[in-house]
């Protein structure tokens, strides 16, 4: 699609909602439009009236200024109608192009959100849209309300003199194609200031929620020596932007300024010819004024077009990005527990290293497996690819025999839950932290199953209970986030769960807690009253006591599989050394 078709293509999509709103705004601007009209007739008409001396009466006079004031009012009033129904267009219609890119983003790969910071995407949803507002909701009105305006002014004009209208006619056309010429003198530099809006947020997100860190390394320096480059090229393409967006101004100021000269040139020549009035003097002086209005009205809306142009190309930028990881064409999953098979993987994050390398191991239903290795052995990756955030660059990964590709995502993701020791928590009541947001569980489950985790004393001390609100990831300590990520998998209650590190990095006391939940977890399937299929991530031993199935990797390979208990009797094993080293009682 051409970029000019996609920008039509958003404009229509979007505005084609608000078509009641946007026929009021064209009402309310047409009806302005006919009042400006009107104004400089009845002030033609007063002016002459008046010239006519003492036995003009002046009832007249006061007729017709009552009437050029009550025009003046509802214009005025319609004025503040246009300004109404301009706003709720614009709003109305970038929210929902907000929401339409926020959805587009959550639902693209993870590859998508890894290259990119969380800042830079707020900026790309919510500053671009925003620069879009006026383009939304003023940019057709205005520009056919302008022409309607012009093209107004000149029949008028060549209805008093036709030697004025076709010279005012020439101004116009003149002047709309000097306009026309710099319509686009601005736009790269628009979108390089865009960009640098989003370098810039990008780098305030990821400093500031790693301000701790800053701070205690000593690095404030350099973050606002970044930050001082950062905002100097912000300052610069802006910079750069405006100089040339003026051009559009200065244009339309000189253009005007010739209109007025040419008006005012022409009616006094008229006017010693004593072919008109010195209230159409007035007349064509006004009028020719007035049409500098939808000059400049066309030229801002001209200039704010390259401001719109650079976001509308950013987000059909955004637009145009599609996951390509996507649901399958269905399978034959059921809630039950699911042995898990991977089946020759191989995974590379980008074409440089393979993370993963000939994975091979099978789980049996209601098994679960302990996964070792240091850090960067890729057992985070391996999780990842359950869920499909991403897919094997080679082999394939199948739950019950059938490849996980081969399903919905939103159904094979029901299946899995997953606790990390990163737990995200939102700012919402506690139901809505616990479920989800799923407004199917009841209340009752969700008491018995935090009652059931050793949440009950924490969320009797909540004065609103179920309700009470949580302010994102403040008010809960570790321990207590970790358990309400265990309830939600409870809630969830799916047949395969994945445990990444979700006991580290917490005191004995809550430790012994949280073992207890995994206990619970593994034990039974809700649903089916039978074992949880389970893969356990851990660094500590003592986390995969409870694994059927040890699996070591190092540099993403398998190094050393097997039952943990017969891995244990072997002394040659890895895993039997690492017992050796001192903990062999914890792992009995």
């Amino acid at each position: 699609m051409t970029t000019a078709r996609h920008h039509q293509s958003v404009l229509l999509t979007y505005l084609r909602p608000q078509l009641p709103r946007v026929s009021l705004l064209a009402a309310c601007l047409f009806t302005g439009i006919g009042l400006q009209l009107l104004g400089p007739l009845i002030l033609r008409r007063f002016i002459d009236t008046a010239a006519g001396g003492a036995s003009v009466g002046l009832n007249q006079l006061w007729l017709l200024g009552g009437v050029f004031i009550a025009s003046t009012l509802i214009t005025q009033g319609v004025q503040v109608g246009v300004a109404w129904f301009s706003e709720q267009v614009g709003w109305r219609t970038t929210n929902q192009l907000r929401r339409d890119l926020a959805e587009h983003c959550i639902h693209l790969d993870m590859a998508f959100h890894t290259a990119r910071t969380p800042g830079e995407l707020i900026e790309r949803i919510d500053g671009d849209v925003t620069a879009l507002a006026s383009f939304f909701s003023q940019f057709i009105i205005q520009i056919l309300g302008g022409a309607a305006l012009m093209l107004g002014i000149l029949v008028v004009l060549f209805a008093q003199d036709w030697r004025v209208g076709a010279a005012m006619s020439t101004f116009a056309v003149a002047g709309v194609l000097l306009l026309s010429l710099t319509r686009n003198i601005a736009h790269a530099h628009y979108e390089k200031e865009r960009q640098a809006w989003s370098e810039l947020a990008g780098f305030l997100e990821e400093r500031i929620g790693g301000l701790d860190d800053v701070r205690a390394n000593g690095g404030g320096a350099y973050v606002m020596l970044r930050l001082d480059r950062l905002a100097a090229n912000l300052v610069g393409r802006g910079v750069a932007a405006g100089r040339r967006g003026l051009w559009i101004f200065i244009t339309t100021n000189l253009t005007i300024t010739v209109g007025l000269s040419i008006s005012m040139i022409l009616g006094v020549w008229l006017f010693q010819q004593r072919t008109i009035s010195i209230g159409t003097v007035y007349l064509f002086f006004q009028y020719a004024g007035m049409l500098g209005e939808p000059l400049f009205r066309i030229g801002g809306q001209l200039q704010q077009l390259q401001q719109a142009t650079a976001s509308l190309t950013r987000v059909g930028q955004l637009r145009e990005i599609t996951p390509q990881i996507l649901d399958g064409p269905g399978a034959p999953w059921t809630p039950a527990a699911p042995a898990v098979a991977f089946d020759d993987v191989s995974f590379a994050y980008d074409a440089r290293e393979r993370v993963l390398e000939g994975v091979n191991f099978e789980l049996a239903a209601g098994q679960t497996l302990g996964l070792l290795g240091r850090t960067g052995s890729g057992k985070t990756t391996l999780s990842r690819l359950l869920f499909r955030l991403y897919d094997p660059t080679v082999g394939a990964i199948r739950l019950d025999g059938v490849d996980i590709r081969q399903g919905a995502l939103a159904q094979l993701r029901s299946r899995i839950g997953l606790v990390t020791q990163d737990v995200q928590l939102f700012g919402a009541s506690v139901r809505d932290n616990a479920t989800l947001f799923d407004k199917a569980i009841p209340d009752a489950r969700v008491l018995e199953v935090l009652e059931d985790l050793g949440l009950g004393p924490w969320l009797s001390r909540l004065s609103g209970g179920l309700d009470a609100w949580l302010d994102g990831n403040g008010g809960l300590s570790a321990g207590e986030a970790q358990l309400l990520a265990f309830a939600r998998v409870f809630l969830k209650d799916p047949g395969l769960v994945v445990l990444d590190e979700a006991s580290s990095r917490l005191d004995p006391a809550t430790d012994r807690l949280i073992e207890h939940a995994m206990d619970k977890l593994l034990a039974a399937n809700h649903a089916g009253g039978v074992r949880r299929t389970a893969v356990i991530i851990a660094h500590k031993l003592a986390t995969v006591r409870r694994a059927d199935q040890i699996l070591i990797l190092e540099r993403g390979r398998i190094v050393e599989a097997g039952a943990r208990k017969q891995l244990a009797a072997d002394p040659a094993s890895r895993f039997s050394q690492l017992l050796r080293s001192g903990i062999e009682e914890v792992l009995a």
